[in-house]
């Protein structure tokens, strides 16, 4: 997810995947019924990809240090006018997807409003969708060195947890962010992840962790992490891109390499986001090599919703949303 390269590294930023086409059927050993087996890999829509629409023009509004300050204290006036993310199911389902993935920061001011989130949930029976997921930023740091304010952080995501539960939701995804060395904020982290992970667990929640800046953008760091924090129900989220470990005023001065990280993640993925930013004449990503990409996650044995996460500013929204469905169901076909 992306407003600009400071907000990005605090947002975003579904949980399972699209079509092993040999045949679709196979026949069942105990009748003579053929058995439709589910797609591998499926398509779902990260809200992520329409934040301009629901944010609208944040430099126009106010500028940054506005937004994210009336994002704090007056949630709902963040929101562009005109725009309600409750219409979010219908607006999905018209790109033809059955899975959603949410934004906290679209909801900051409606977490507690029940009978919004009734509606809410007419609003995807009625349309057709399910929510997968719920990406969750600005709730504090889980890797935060000091215990209070780490047990705070990781309290806030309660709530989260609580709404992906009543949504039927599987998944919440957070961040594993803090200050000091990059051993210090692993350990910490772990600590943080292992308090939220046990309470998703009471909940029949996963938290996922997505590479999403910092150390977490290293995936061999994040992985470390993952697998001490040693809970089934705690994963990770690889984004396609979302590997800049380090800023500059110029742009990223420290890459991981996306192919290297997405195949050290995908051991423990329980859900995948493809970003998706520009693409060429063919309708490739010029960024990422979708078809790499794919073909690590489907060698990995991963099954489930690819969500589409569209952060371009040369199309708009609505057509990178849709260039990027027609990469993924390209790729699809040439994997089987």
């Amino acid at each position: 997810m992306k407003l600009n390269h400071a907000v990005l590294t605090l947002f975003v930023g579904s949980i399972f995947f699209l079509a092993s086409c040999n045949s679709g059927k196979e026949k069942s050993s105990e009748s003579d019924k053929v058995v439709e087996q589910p797609p591998d890999f499926q398509i779902s829509l990260a809200q992520w990809s329409l934040h301009k629409k629901y944010f609208g023009d944040i430099p126009a509004r106010g500028g940054f240090d506005w937004f994210l300050e009336t994002l704090m204290e007056r949630p709902d006036e963040a929101i562009a006018e005109g725009e309600d993310p409750i219409n979010f199911p219908q607006e999905a389902a018209a790109y033809g997807v059955n899975s959603i993935e949410l934004v906290n920061t679209f909801y900051f001011g409606k977490v507690d409003d029940r009978a919004y989130w009734e509606r809410f949930k007419q609003n995807c029976k009625d349309a057709g969708v399910e929510v997968g997921l719920i990406m969750c930023d600005l709730l504090g740091d889980l890797g935060d060195a000091d215990v209070e304010a780490r047990n705070a952080a990781v309290e806030k995501h309660y709530k989260w947890v609580d709404l992906a539960k009543f949504l039927g939701a599987h998944t919440i995804r957070v961040n594993a962010a803090g200050k000091g060395s990059a051993e210090e904020v692993a350990e910490n982290a772990i600590a943080g992840l292992k308090k939220l992970g046990e309470y998703g667990k009471q909940q029949g929640i996963n938290i996922v962790v997505e590479n999403h800046g910092g150390y977490s953008s290293d995936g061999s760091w994040l992985a470390n992490v993952i697998q001490s924090v040693g809970m089934e129900n705690v994963g990770t989220l690889p984004d396609f891109g979302n590997f800049c470990i380090e800023n500059g005023p110029a742009g990223c001065t420290n890459e991981y390499d996306r192919y290297k990280g997405i195949e050290e993640l995908m051991p423990y993925a329980k859900a995948v986001s493809a970003k998706s930013l520009n693409f060429d004449d063919n309708g490739n990503e010029t960024n990422s090599d979708y078809l790499r990409i794919l073909k690590i996650i489907k060698d990995s044995g991963f099954k489930g919703h690819i969500g589409i996460e569209y952060e371009g500013s040369e199309l708009s929204e609505d057509e990178g949303i849709k260039k990027t469905k027609l990469l993924l169901e390209k790729t699809f076909r040439a994997l089987n």
